[in-house]
């Protein structure tokens, strides 16, 4: 089980409110503005304007506290700076490569170590990938031309952004490398592919394996299968139990068997 869900929230020309002064309050400030919010200083003239966030910065406990329980009864949504205890949300370090943005989160636990895991993150990520992802969106009728199928434009778009495929994300693409992919672009494998589990342990998945289960259309599996493998499917794969019976239309399927 996750201990929080992430989400990303746009907050584009609307009012968010922060609370309180010094460096950490500053450093809000700065984040509502990068993401385009209207920065509103006064709790009840944030709610007045339809505020539904809330940071609160303050050194004191006490007003801390205070000011925390104000902003709920006012139905709002809070982050306390530096008291996980009071926090309905918590701030990412944040990898931008706009439209790709990358959250690392720890709960409120250690914010440095959130950032460390960015730093090491931003090496590995091409400045080329935000266009890669402007590329995709603009490429999509011509997607859909090319695989009219939902299954099949998934299964197709898996492979190619798989690691050492033609659009490989960690690797830096040309301006037009998704034109080039789709004139040339292969039908991805499909049919039924069964996984033998060896232990409970998901990382003993081989590549291969972890490839299939990561994109499969449909999971059909053993009741014994442990719920931290079938997490490695995509989350809206059908997931059926082992006995059920699906219709041969061409959809990836994988059946996983249980460990002895």
């Amino acid at each position: 089980m996750i201990a929080a869900l992430p989400l990303f929230h746009r907050i584009a020309g609307r009012p968010v409110i922060v609370l309180g002064e010094g460096e950490g309050a500053d450093a809000k400030r700065r984040l509502v503005e990068r993401a385009g919010g209207i920065i509103i200083g006064d709790l009840d003239a944030g709610v007045a304007q339809g505020a539904r966030l809330a940071f609160v910065v303050h050194e004191d406990a006490a007003l801390a506290e205070a000011d925390v329980a104000r902003a709920r009864a006012a139905g709002l949504l809070v982050n306390a700076t530096d008291r996980p205890a009071l926090c309905d949300f918590t701030v990412p370090s944040i990898l931008d490569r706009s439209p790709v943005l990358l959250a690392i989160g720890t709960g409120g636990a250690s914010a440095g170590l959130a950032k460390q895991v960015r730093l090491r993150l931003e090496a590995l990520l091409p400045a080329s990938l935000g266009a890669l992802a402007r590329a995709l969106s603009a490429a999509r009728p011509a997607l859909r031309q090319r695989f009219p199928e939902a299954s099949a434009r998934r299964r197709a778009l898996d492979a190619a952004l798989g690691a050492g495929g033609a659009l490989d994300p960690l690797t830096d693409q040309a301006p037009d490398a998704v034109a080039r992919w789709l004139d040339g672009a292969p039908a991805a494998e499909a049919g039924v592919f069964e996984i033998g589990l060896r232990s409970n342990d998901p990382d003993d998945l081989t590549v291969r394996e972890a490839r299939w289960l990561g994109t499969a259309d449909v999971v059909m599996h053993e009741a014994r299968v442990p719920g931290t493998v079938l997490d490695r499917a995509r989350a809206d794969a059908v997931r059926l139990m082992m006995g059920s019976t699906i219709a041969p239309d061409g959809r990836l399927t994988v059946i996983i068997r249980a460990a002895p």
